[in-house]
């Protein structure tokens, strides 16, 4: 069975990308699946959350054709492979933009064959809608919006998924939108339940039904080059990325 490829993505920065790329990808290596990261962000936030660094490949070669199989290194957790980022990526948006089909690059790099010993595979884009970010959406499945539960994170939602659509139509016929993740959610808060709100009521059965706290925990997990279920996974964010890989299951 082909691996299922989701892109994490969303244009604004700062929503819990990077964190639910590693934490869903760790609850399901954790639960038995192969699972592969792809670090398409030049921050590298991904690679580091798994105490890991690129020392001497990256995702740029995997942009540049160099096989998958010679690039993935093993997290901490069994069952999790990552394809690690450096600061060096950054130039591949101006590389990407002047090659002709660059928007497919990944998409030939992560073609059926390659991914073949994976059942899941995450894309964690840069905070960005650039040349890496059209790359992955092009090469995936399913995209996983993270919204942080803010007023201002509602702003550019609709137009995301206009451009989601567009890709669609003119690069991935097979492309979808997994779901729309609330995260950071201060449940003390009337905001919280005001932005909740009204996302459900206008995206309806899009928005996935967990929904991600804010938490301390969370936050202090990658500094400690782990995820959340590594470090504590009696958290608050580690139980609620266990419900929201569940839930992705039970969706794709």
């Amino acid at each position: 069975m082909p691996a299922r490829i989701y892109a994490i993505a969303n244009q604004k920065g700062g929503v819990g990308k990077t964190t639910t790329a590693v934490n869903l990808a760790a609850c399901l290596a954790e639960a038995g699946e192969r699972c592969l990261i792809v670090d398409l962000d030049p921050q590298a936030n991904a690679t580091s959350g798994l105490g890991l660094r690129a020392n001497g490949h990256s995702t740029l070669d995997l942009l540049d054709g160099t096989p998958l199989r010679e690039l993935v290194d093993a997290a901490p957790i069994a069952n999790l492979d990552v394809v690690p980022a450096k600061a060096e990526l950054a130039a591949a948006t101006v590389h990407l933009s002047a090659l002709e089909g660059g928007e497919r690059y990944l998409a030939d790099a992560l073609r059926d064959d390659a991914t073949e010993p994976y059942r899941f595979v995450f894309l964690d884009c840069p905070p960005s809608f650039g040349p890496l970010t059209v790359n992955a959406l092009a090469a995936a499945d399913s995209v996983i919006v993270p919204v942080q539960a803010e007023y201002y994170a509602l702003e550019g939602l609709s137009q995301l998924l206009g451009s989601i659509d567009l890709v669609k139509r003119r690069l991935n016929p097979r492309l979808g939108v997994a779901g729309i993740l609330l995260t950071m959610v201060d449940g003390r808060t009337r905001l919280a339940e005001d932005v909740e709100r009204e996302l459900r009521s206008h995206f309806g059965d899009l928005v996935f039904t967990q929904t991600v706290p804010r938490s301390v925990r969370l936050a202090e997990a990658p500094s400690h080059g782990l995820p959340a279920i590594a470090y504590d996974r009696r958290s608050a964010g580690a139980e609620a990325y266990w419900k929201v890989a569940m839930e992705l299951v039970e969706r794709s």
